[in-house]
């Protein structure tokens, strides 16, 4: 036992970094998660899946037209369901879209943030991005919503899960507002590298 003290203190003061542990990664969205318009192996959950297997599982609890109220209904069943290590919080478009008040979305989110973390999830925050014919001053003060919450309660943070992209039209299917196919694994990767596993 005296040994294998020693040896795991030498481990870490040669920084060599233990395996992590498997985890389960909830994914908690709305259709930019739930692969509106694409096969669900398409979409970038899928992908993220297959990236993170076998070690870790995700479990995609994704809802299309799903917005934060709806979410925070739906939330505790799924934490108790699912027993999360993570939750990817990706939720608020339709919030947008429909132009509902943004105080009300913001503590929408944090009541989420908040039970996740009693159900001793990690929470990584995913920022959307809405189109600009909602005028600058909505759009501005949307996005502000989730930099606000990520700063303040400390989250891992994806600014906007369609980085890169956001302005190609070709990107996205014909509606102009949920990615292509062609857009997931981008997406995917934005979110990766935001998820410490």
């Amino acid at each position: 036992m005296r040994f294998r003290r020693f040896h795991l203190a030498g481990l870490l003061i040669c920084g060599l970094s233990l395996p992590l542990q498997a985890a389960t990664v909830m994914v908690f969205g709305d259709s930019l998660s739930a692969a509106y318009g694409l096969s669900p192996s398409q979409g970038w959950v899928a992908l993220l899946a297959r990236d993170l297997a076998p070690k870790h599982k995700v479990v995609n609890a994704s809802l299309s037209g799903e917005t934060t109220a709806g979410g925070l209904s739906r939330l505790p069943q799924a934490l108790a369901t699912h027993k999360p290590d993570w939750v990817i919080l990706e939720l608020g478009a339709n919030d947008g879209l429909r132009g509902l008040p943004l105080p009300a979305m913001q503590a929408n989110l944090q009541r989420m943030i908040r039970l996740s973390r009693q159900a001793h999830a990690n929470v990584l925050l995913i920022g959307i991005a809405l189109p600009p014919n909602y005028g600058p001053d909505y759009t501005r003060a949307f996005h502000a919503v989730y930099d606000r919450l990520a700063r303040e309660l400390k989250l891992s943070y994806v600014p906007q899960l369609m980085a890169g992209f956001a302005g190609d039209l070709s990107r996205f299917q014909a509606d102009g507002i949920h990615p292509a196919a062609s857009a997931q694994g981008q997406m995917m990767q934005t979110v990766r590298q935001a998820l410490p596993l």
